[in-house]
C-alpha cells in the first residue's frame, strides 16, 4: 500500500475538526431544526474530509447532509467545498423508475389514450414489404400486371412442343421486363391489397401470434375449472365463431351471450355448462334403499293365532278390545 493511500484514508486533523463550519453550511442549505446530531467524518483524499449529520426532515429517514471541507497545501484555513442531501445506508428511497412500457398492463387504456408501438416491435412484421418483387430466379417481371400474367397465358396455352413453349414464354417475359415504358401501378399486389381493404403496414409476427395464443389458451383454456367441469369442448358447440388464418385450428370466439366467455377468445378445447348441446338434462342417479326403512307399516294381530296353541274363550270373542 502506497504512503498516499495512507494518507487519503487518514482524515486531515485541521478538516476533522471543522465540524462547527460543516454544520453551519449545512443549516444554512436546509431549513431551521432540520440538521441533527454530527454522524460520522470520512476522507475522500489528501486534506479533504465529509462530515455526515442526521436529517430530521419528514420523509428522508435514513438520509443524511453530506458536508465537505478542504484545505490547501500548507495552509491552516479550512474552506467549505459542498453541500448535499444524500441517502444513507437505512434511507428510505423511491422504487426504482420502469418505463412507461413496462409499466403499462392490461385494461389500463381508457378513451382518448394512445399507446404508439416501436418500430421493431417484436410482435409485428411488415406487411407487403417486397410482395410486389418476384422470387429468385422468377419467370415473373419485376412489377407483376394483368398484362404480365395475360401473356403468360397465352404462352402457356399454346400446343408447341414443350421445349418451345417455354422459350416462348421465357421470351414474351423478357421483352415485358426490358420494356422501358411505365407498367400500370393498378395491377400491383399492394394496390390490389388496398382496393380490398386488405392492405397493412404491419402484420402480426409469428412471436406475436404465439404471444397471444398463450394468454388466450390461459384465460380460456382447457385447463381452466371452467372446462375441466364443462359437458363438452367448445370445438363441438354451434355458439362457437371460427377465427379465420392459422388461428382457426385451435381457437374461436364465443357468441353466446350466457357464457362466461361471450364475446371472447376461446379455445377449441375450453367449455363451459352453455353448451349448445347440454339442452338435455341428464337423469339423476337412482335412489339406493334405506338401510331403516322408517315408511312402511307394521302388521300387530289383535288376536293370537289360531295355530298358536292358545285357548280362545267366548269372552275373548265378544269383547276384541278387551273393554265393556
Amino acid at each position: 500500500m502506497s504512503a498516499a493511500t495512507t494518507r487519503s484514508r487518514t482524515p486531515d486533523r485541521l478538516c476533522a475538526e471543522a465540524v462547527d463550519l460543516a454544520r453551519a453550511a449545512a443549516e444554512e442549505a436546509a431549513a431551521p431544526g432540520v440538521v441533527g446530531e454530527h454522524v460520522s467524518v470520512v476522507a475522500d483524499g489528501d486534506r479533504v474530509v465529509t462530515h455526515f449529520f442526521e436529517c430530521k426532515e419528514p420523509g428522508y429517514r435514513g438520509w443524511r447532509w453530506a458536508v465537505t471541507v478542504a484545505r490547501a497545501s500548507r495552509a491552516k484555513v479550512v474552506t467549505l467545498d459542498e453541500t448535499v442531501l444524500l441517502p444513507g445506508p437505512d434511507a428510505l428511497l423511491a422504487p426504482e423508475w420502469v418505463p412507461w412500457s413496462e409499466r403499462l398492463r392490461p385494461g389500463d387504456m381508457g378513451p382518448g389514450d394512445l399507446l404508439p408501438t416501436e418500430a421493431e416491435d417484436p410482435r409485428l412484421e411488415p406487411g407487403y414489404s417486397g410482395a410486389d418483387a418476384p422470387p429468385p430466379n422468377s419467370v415473373l417481371p419485376d412489377v407483376v400486371t394483368p398484362q404480365n400474367l395475360a401473356d403468360l397465358v397465352e404462352a402457356e396455352d399454346a400446343t408447341p412442343e414443350p421445349a418451345d413453349r417455354a422459350d416462348r414464354a421465357t421470351d414474351r417475359v423478357a421483352d415485358r421486363a426490358t420494356d422501358t415504358s411505365p407498367a400500370p401501378e393498378r395491377g400491383s399486389i399492394a394496390s390490389v391489397a388496398e382496393e380490398l381493404g386488405m392492405r397493412r403496414a404491419r402484420v402480426l409476427s409469428r412471436y406475436g401470434l404465439h404471444a397471444a395464443a398463450d394468454r388466450w389458451d390461459e384465460a380460456f383454456g382447457a385447463k381452466t375449472p371452467m372446462a375441466q367441469a364443462a359437458p363438452a369442448p367448445c370445438v363441438t358447440c354451434g355458439f362457437l365463431l371460427p377465427l379465420a388464418g392459422s388461428l382457426r385450428q385451435a381457437f374461436g370466439v364465443c357468441a353466446n351471450e350466457f357464457s362466461p366467455a361471450d364475446g371472447r377468445v376461446v379455445s377449441l378445447a375450453y367449455g363451459c355448462g352453455g353448451h349448445s348441446e347440454a339442452a338435455v338434462m341428464p337423469k339423476p342417479p337412482p335412489r339406493a334403499a334405506p338401510v331403516l326403512d322408517s315408511m312402511a307399516t307394521d302388521a300387530f294381530p289383535l288376536r293370537p293365532s289360531p295355530d298358536s296353541g292358545s285357548v280362545i274363550t267366548a269372552e275373548d270373542e265378544s269383547e276384541d278390545l278387551g273393554h265393556s
